[in-house]
This record gives C-alpha cells, sequence and structure tokens, in this order.
C-alpha cells in the first residue's frame, strides 16, 4: 500500500504540474493527510484531520481540492442513504462495494471476484456492455445486531427489515382489527416504510397494509429466521388438530385422499403457508382458522391430515 501512495503522489504531482493547478503545495498536503485515513471522510472530517496534523485551510479550498482528486482519479465520491457526501481512496484497478449498517451507520467495503464474473455474464446475457456499477447493501452490522432487543414493537423496526411478528398485543378489539386485517402471529413482514410521525407501510403475502402508530405499537415482532420447510421440519411437525387455540403454525405437509387433498388446497391450505387457530366449537369440532385473512371452519378429522410445524 505504500508503494501504491508514493505512486500516486508522483501522479498527483505530475498531474497537477501539468493542469497547472494553483496552491500546488497545500493541495499536495491534503492529498497526503487523505491518504492516510482508510475509510471514508466527509470534508469536515478532512479538515478535522488537517488541523490535527497542523494545518488548517479554508472549507471551501478543502473541497474544491478533493472535487480535482475527484476529477484525476485519486479519489471517489459517494453518497449513500443519508445523503452525506464521503470520499474514498480510488486506487487503479482495485474495485469494491459496500455494506452500510443503518444503526451505526459502519461502511465495510467487500469485493467478491464470482460476483463480479456474475455481474458481466448476466449483462452480456441481456446484449449490454457494462462500464461501471455501483452496489450497496444496506442492513445492521453483527455488533448492532448482537444489541437489539429479541423483540420489538412494529413501531419501532427500520425500514427495509424483514420481520416475524411474534405476538399481538392490546385489548381484544385492536387485537381482532389486526387478525382481521391478515396479520397474525408467525406472520413475515417486509417493512416498507415508517416515518417518525406517520404511518408504518409493511408487506405481507404480496400485499401493502398502512397502520397507524398506535395499532403497529401493539404487533411485537423479532428478527425474521427462514423456516425449513422439508426434512427437519416434517420431523418436528405435528397433526393441525393438536393445535390448541391462539396458536400460530407453518403447514410443512397437506396430506388425505386425493379428493380430500384438492379441497384442502382449494381452502388456501398450501405447504409454507400460517395457519391462525382462532377457536374451536363447543364441542371441539369443527376448529376455526384465519388463512390470510380468511376465514376457514375445518373438521378434525380433516384437520388431522395436515402436518404443521414451528407452532407457537
Amino acid at each position: 500500500m505504500t508503494k501504491i501512495h508514493s505512486q500516486e503522489k508522483e501522479q498527483f504531482k505530475e498531474l497537477f504540474a501539468h493542469a497547472d493547478v494553483d496552491n500546488f503545495e497545500d493541495r499536495y498536503h491534503i492529498l497526503e493527510v487523505f491518504l492516510q485515513a482508510e475509510d471514508h471522510l466527509t470534508a469536515a472530517d478532512l479538515a478535522q484531520r488537517l488541523e490535527d496534523s497542523g494545518h488548517r485551510y479554508d472549507h471551501d479550498f478543502i473541497e474544491d481540492t478533493l472535487q480535482l482528486m475527484c476529477r484525476f482519479g485519486f479519489a471517489q465520491k459517494n453518497r449513500f442513504d443519508n445523503g452525506q457526501v464521503r470520499y474514498e481512496h480510488r486506487h487503479l484497478g482495485d474495485h469494491h462495494d459496500h455494506m452500510i449498517c443503518i444503526k451505526c451507520r459502519k461502511i465495510i467495503e467487500f469485493s467478491n471476484a464470482q460476483l463480479e464474473t456474475l455481474q458481466l455474464q448476466i449483462a452480456s446475457e441481456q446484449g449490454f456492455h457494462m462500464l461501471q456499477h455501483r452496489m450497496e447493501l444496506y442492513g445492521i452490522c453483527d455488533q448492532c445486531f448482537g444489541k437489539r432487543m429479541g423483540r420489538l414493537p412494529l413501531v419501532a423496526a427500520r425500514q427495509g427489515e424483514r420481520l416475524t411478528i411474534d405476538e399481538i398485543s392490546g385489548g381484544s378489539n385492536a387485537r381482532m382489527r389486526l387478525i382481521t386485517m391478515g396479520l397474525r402471529p408467525g406472520d413475515v413482514l417486509d417493512v416498507i416504510t415508517n416515518l417518525s410521525d406517520g404511518q408504518i407501510v409493511v408487506a405481507l403475502d404480496g400485499k401493502r397494509y398502512a397502520l397507524g402508530r398506535g395499532l403497529a405499537s401493539k404487533v411485537l415482532v423479532k428478527p425474521y429466521t427462514a423456516i425449513p420447510l422439508a426434512g427437519d421440519a416434517e420431523t418436528a411437525s405435528l397433526p393441525m388438530s393438536k393445535m390448541k387455540e391462539g396458536q400460530v403454525g407453518c403447514i410443512v405437509k397437506v396430506g388425505g385422499d386425493s379428493l380430500l387433498r384438492r379441497r384442502l388446497l382449494e381452502m388456501g391450505l398450501l405447504k409454507g403457508v400460517d395457519v391462525y387457530v382462532e377457536k374451536y366449537a363447543p364441542l371441539k369440532d369443527p376448529i376455526e382458522l384465519i388463512v390470510k385473512g380468511y376465514h376457514v371452519s375445518l373438521r378434525v378429522e380433516e384437520a388431522d391430515h395436515i402436518l404443521v410445524a414451528n407452532v407457537r
């Protein structure tokens, strides 16, 4: 890296001298301090580091120098999701992408040769000649994720998160309203928007739901983990008829003879779908279920042919 920086300094001298750039010595010192940084700096960050090294420059002069460094390929400008401009080294022949933690704002650089090859292959298959690209992955880093509560109210979720409904709290009216909308324990949600003073919009099964902040506070969620739908899931399954009122489970197998199986599938009881046991009739037959927001009534002997897993 020291050799690369030495080469860049020499190229800087040559290019800036050829372009007859003014205040060369000051700009060269800014480059030296910039090259010592291995993170993503704002102009203010760079100004502070220059001041720490005993040199104070006007903010506009630093900004102008950074723009020249970008123009000649010594720096690269990034504007991540918060809109703040940050600068990083641009080493020739070196490409990397970024992962950005939406909680602590940490920026992680990564590169993957297989991913680069795959992008070129996809572009070629589409008859597209790729000139450049930029990939930014937004999420939560391990450190922040480890500090996160086991579960939290939906109102505190962040845009872009995928979460599982763990519990619906509150009074009976709020619970019934949410369940009638189609939101039940065990459902997996994608948070589309969550504005601090407005509604929360989530997606479930290809449908959008807008919730007021009061109602969203009644929905307790936890980080989503994929549920296996075969193999181990079936060995840990039980008949739907053994579920209790208020429980939710994921269907892993629909059995029975061909006519019964067809009827169950037409009712929406498909593999991978969550079912919520609303109540049993006074004589425990039939079972009242909620499936994808719809009320379904099923005889206990029919429910014996449906295996569910991840019951909670």
